[in-house]
């Protein structure tokens, strides 16, 4: 573990977040999704008040706080990481190929009702040339990672605005991680980012987008804010013949660990 600026300095703007969020999130508890899929889990987000949202590759699912399944909708494989937006839900999509030199992506962001999951618009995205894989929002922006090919040394967040105007590709210098970054999230003041490998690795940046932590633990499966001591982690179990579940826990931040999971 290497952590580069104390902590600290990331947790002044938590109580930001939740009066940006405006939501009560007392009824949120640890779940697991309802039911098992062909696919593994790829993010997770959540309107903060009443509904969770899983991407399962090939499908879109919309829980309740229980995780009582309330809609889904078979989707284009593959969808990645999601957030969620005024009523939207956004999810990064690739339907070419990922962690290849570019030309062979198909990235675009499709656009869902939060409450349907009826698909109401789809943005293209070229800019993310190796695959996008997943998004965030948070203080008027888009936020979209995706995947690398093998021996890339940095990573690339790429900044859109509410239109998907293209804004800027901001370099991250993390060092090299397994296909690239997996998920995002906007929370207790930094952006975090989980990746693949073996270890797992979970990436941290300020608000400028500038490196500051690396760890060994896993949130390639989905992480999201919730309020201002509570982030969520999403984990996946493969079952040979019978397919894939998903959970959720609660985290913290953890200067030794990056997160640590709390009760």
């Amino acid at each position: 573990m290497t952590a580069f600026r104390p902590l600290a300095l990331f947790l002044c703007l938590a109580v930001i977040i939740s009066a940006v969020h405006g939501a009560d999130t007392a009824d949120f508890q640890p779940v697991t999704c309802e039911g098992s899929y062909p696919l593994h889990l790829q993010g997770i987000c959540s309107n903060q008040k009443d509904a969770l949202y899983w991407s399962w590759t090939d499908t879109l699912v919309r829980t309740d706080l229980a995780g009582k399944v309330q809609a889904k909708r078979a989707v284009a494989s593959h969808h990645g990481d999601l957030c969620h937006h005024q009523d939207r839900v956004y999810v990064a999509v690739n339907l070419g190929k990922f962690n290849q030199p570019p030309g062979k992506e198909d990235s675009w962001v499709y656009v869902y009702d939060a409450v349907t999951l009826d698909e109401v618009a789809k943005h293209r995205v070229p800019e993310l040339v190796h695959g996008a894989g997943g998004m965030a929002w948070h203080d008027g922006k888009f936020m979209i990672i995706g995947g690398l090919p093998d021996g890339v040394t940095e990573n690339y967040v790429y900044e859109y605005d509410e239109g998907f105007h293209f804004v800027k590709r901001h370099v991250l210098a993390s060092g090299p991680t397994h296909k690239g970054i997996q998920t995002i999230a906007w929370a207790q003041g930094a952006w975090w980012f989980g990746c693949y490998g073996k270890p797992a690795i979970l990436l941290r940046a300020d608000a400028q987008l500038q490196f500051a932590g690396r760890w060994e633990f896993n949130a390639s499966y989905g992480i999201e804010a919730l309020d201002n001591e509570r982030i969520l982690l999403a984990f996946n179990k493969a079952a040979k013949g019978k397919g894939n579940t998903g959970n959720i826990v609660f985290a913290k931040p953890d200067e030794a660990k990056g997160l640590s999971v709390t009760p």
